[in-house]
């Protein structure tokens, strides 16, 4: 199959020429290797033991053969980071090393920072523009420049239950494009190979799979919200005495982390802030939607009758929850792209939500995109409260206030708010 370029290749275009070392990082399956190999004179994958020993006996000579070098899975021998700092440190010529990885290294590994000679890029699984569905007419880089121009008169193909399809395909390259029950198999693999094999692998003992895999689908239930973790732990382990423990959970979720699994969305927290009551807690978010849905076992015609059960929240369909998880994928694609770091708002007062804002994606100079996301092709006053009175807060700090949604076209609201469907967002 031809190799289909992705957001994180225009990066890459414009940075390895003059970095000697950048490190691809990501969950299995979002196609580091694949991007890698694009570029790659050279690959030692360390996945394959024989391969590995035979560099852990010579680290040396990643350095003697043919560059651009590729070194896959480099996290199963951290000293190869060690060792390719050197060889930075030697020769700091471009377009030398790329280092895909699918975990961090276990704590209390001792490897250098990497800071100045390794750079880190994040890769996520498809974003909507790259699954090639329709050309998007709007990039996330042109709204964080606060110039607000007219949308261009584009019309998007993808409606609700297009939208749900891509929900349930997922964005991993090796597995969106399988029949429907291939698909659900290689998901449900996909999960159980990170229980059962992943995370001892890479430090973490799991002692009990099954409490391990019921807490998951209770993070999956609590996509898109900021549930406590106390709260994700009680409806993983409803009714029952013998619970996991709080610190046994902190660990797992450490090390979920560290797989790249959980994706979760930190809160903004603005430097000078001047807004009060800010909460402080992540939004949830699996690495992809069709993992969620998958852990909770609900298909297309149950998403669109509005079953799943939310954890976390009482209001909002669970489709809603997926949709906004699959947006905010997309999104954290093109900020990377843009150089910016994507947050979410919430306030609170007397101990409940007063303001919520989706995501909030800033700028290198402090800019703003504040994007709300809505399950519907329309899109009312209501819908738009938070992102005016953010408006009302920051000023001009705010280059562009947005709904995203599941509408047919883009357009600008007399109160300056973009309407824009997911499909026509692109980098």
């Amino acid at each position: 199959m031809a190799y289909r370029r992705r957001v994180i290749d225009e990066s890459l275009d414009e940075l390895f020429p003059h970095l000697a070392a950048i490190a691809l990082e990501g969950a299995k399956g979002v196609g580091k290797t694949a991007t890698g190999r694009e570029r790659a004179a050279t690959v030692f994958d360390l996945s394959n033991e024989q391969q590995r020993l035979t560099i852990e006996a010579d680290l040396g000579q990643i350095t003697n053969v043919p560059a651009p070098v590729l070194i896959d899975e480099w996290q199963l021998l951290p000293p190869v980071w060690n060792e390719v700092k050197r060889a930075v440190d030697a020769d700091m010529t471009g377009g030398r090393f790329l280092l895909a990885g699918s975990a961090d290294v276990p704590p209390g590994t001792r490897i250098h920072s990497g800071a100045a000679r390794i750079v880190s890029l994040k890769m996520r699984p498809l974003s909507i523009f790259e699954r090639g569905l329709c050309e998007p007419s709007i990039s996330l880089r042109g709204l964080l420049t606060g110039e607000r121009p007219p949308l261009p008169r584009t019309t998007s193909p993808l409606r609700l239950s297009d939208y749900t399809d891509e929900i349930l395909a997922s964005g991993f390259p090796g597995i969106r494009n399988l029949p429907d029950r291939a698909r659900s198999i290689q998901l449900d693999s996909y999960l159980t190979r990170i229980v059962d094999r992943e995370l001892e692998d890479n430090g973490a003992q799991v002692r009990r799979p099954d409490a391990m895999r019921s807490w998951l689908t209770a993070y999956g239930a609590a996509t898109a919200t900021n549930a406590a973790y106390s709260t994700i732990l009680d409806a993983a382990t409803p009714g029952e005495g013998d619970k996991m423990s709080r610190p046994t959970v902190a660990t797992y979720r450490e090390h979920l982390t560290r797989l790249f699994v959980l994706d979760p969305i930190p809160a903004w927290i603005p430097v000078f802030n001047p807004i009060k009551r800010l909460t402080n807690g992540p939004k949830h978010h699996l690495v992809d939607p069709a993992l969620a849905a998958r852990l909770m076992g609900i298909g297309k015609d149950g998403l669109l009758r509005g079953d799943g059960q939310r954890v976390g929240t009482d209001t909002g369909v669970w489709l809603g929850a997926l949709f906004e998880s699959l947006v905010a994928q997309s999104v954290r694609v093109y900020a990377e792209h843009a150089d910016a770091r994507v947050y979410h708002l919430r306030t609170k007062q007397n101990g409940t939500s007063a303001r919520e804002i989706d995501l909030i994606v800033e700028g290198a100079d402090r800019k703003v995109v504040a994007i709300e996301v809505k399950l519907a092709p329309t899109v009312s006053d209501k819908d738009v409260r938070h992102l005016n009175w953010l408006d009302e807060q920051i000023g001009d700090r705010l280059a562009d206030k947005v709904i995203i949604n599941t509408g047919e076209r883009a357009y600008r609201r007399p109160d300056g708010v973009a309407v824009i469907p997911l499909a026509l967002l692109g980098a």
